[in-house]
């Protein structure tokens, strides 16, 4: 009988998937993949036929509905299959879409974790999502949506933000808070290319960030998360209280915004 593995490939580097995923793409013989997919993960599955599917914001892609189609013609005809998405598959992945036309079709399934883009980026930033004192709650949240789908503007009210594919929608996004009522003081953290060679980092303001300060900045070819409240603040650690208030995590960028 074959078996479909949704596999969670984690934030980029290819030894932040589990071991577990690993070791299915070790067996795999066809992965399917994300275009966030570095390609140094694939060297986990050297015998696997490698199927591109991936799927970028604001660019071309494959269709959802065609993506189910070879999962399902895959099983058909391989003995395992691995749907290797970015991140985690239960968060932003269409999984459901995906699940549900395995179920259609009678395929057996299994969905590994991994790590999402907002663990890893908290880690590089070297800021906890949840603060004692300062933040007890954290919302994951997306202001992107696939064309074919109702506009929905709900409040997110969450100590910690942390949004998703909101590169273009930064300003928008950042205006809207601050019209909801947070301070435009508020600390705003930007992780591009979490955990990989390319990763950057940038802290500016809400303000700042409602004035396109980081549009400049940004690089539309990588994948960016905005992360904003007051746990990205600027860490001042006991007895380096005169340090260089530019000082941040390695690679962190600061920008001051008058």
């Amino acid at each position: 009988m074959s078996k479909v593995y949704l596999i969670g490939a984690g934030p980029g580097a290819a030894d932040l998937i589990t071991v577990r995923g690993a070791r299915l793409l070790e067996r795999a013989d066809v992965v399917l993949h994300d275009a966030l997919v570095e390609p140094a993960m694939l060297d986990y599955a050297p015998n696997a036929r490698k199927i591109a599917v991936g799927k970028r914001c604001g660019q071309r892609s494959t269709a959802q509905q065609f993506i189910n189609k070879q999962i399902v013609d895959a099983a058909l005809t391989h003995d395992i299959v691995v749907r290797l998405k970015g991140g985690d598959p239960m968060l932003f992945g269409r999984a459901d879409e995906e699940m549900r036309a395995l179920e259609a079709a009678g395929i057996e399934y299994e969905v590994v974790p991994g790590i999402t883009a907002a663990l890893a980026s908290a880690a590089s930033l070297r800021r906890s999502l949840t603060l004692r004192g300062v933040s007890r709650s954290v919302a994951l949240a997306t202001h992107s949506r696939a064309p074919d789908t109702a506009e929905i503007r709900e409040q997110v009210n969450a100590d910690s933000l942390v949004f998703y594919m909101g590169r273009d929608s930064a300003p928008e996004i950042a205006q809207q808070l601050i019209d909801a009522g947070r301070a435009g003081s508020t600390p705003v953290a930007i992780v591009e290319a979490c955990s990989t060679p390319r990763e950057r980092m940038l802290t500016l303001t809400l303000d700042g960030l409602a004035a396109g300060d980081a549009q400049l900045w940004l690089d539309a070819s990588q994948p960016s998360l905005l992360m904003i409240g007051e746990a990205f603040a600027e860490r001042v650690v006991q007895g380096e209280a005169d340090a260089s208030s530019s000082a941040g995590a390695p690679g962190e960028q600061v920008l001051r915004v008058a």
